[in-house]
C-alpha cells in the first residue's frame, strides 16, 4: 500500500500535482496495489477532484503493466 503522505515526504523533488500524478503512475507500474488518500496534496494547481484523478491514474497504470 502506498500513502499519498509517504509519496510527498519521500519525494521532496515533487513540487506540482502533475508530478505527483506521475509518481502515482510509477508506483502502480512498480507493483503497488493499493493507494491510500490520507492527506490532500497542497500543491498549486491541485484540482478539486484530486482523489479521482489520482485514483484513475493509479488504476490505468496498473492495468497497462499487465
Amino acid at each position: 500500500m502506498v500513502q499519498i503522505s509517504d509519496l510527498i515526504i519521500h519525494h521532496p523533488e515533487v513540487t506540482s500535482f502533475g508530478e505527483l500524478e506521475d509518481l502515482v503512475i510509477e508506483c502502480a507500474r512498480q507493483g503497488e496495489i493499493h493507494l491510500y488518500f490520507d492527506i490532500k496534496p497542497e500543491y498549486p494547481g491541485t484540482p478539486q477532484k484530486w482523489e479521482t484523478r489520482l485514483e484513475l491514474a493509479f488504476y490505468r497504470a496498473e492495468r497497462l503493466k499487465e
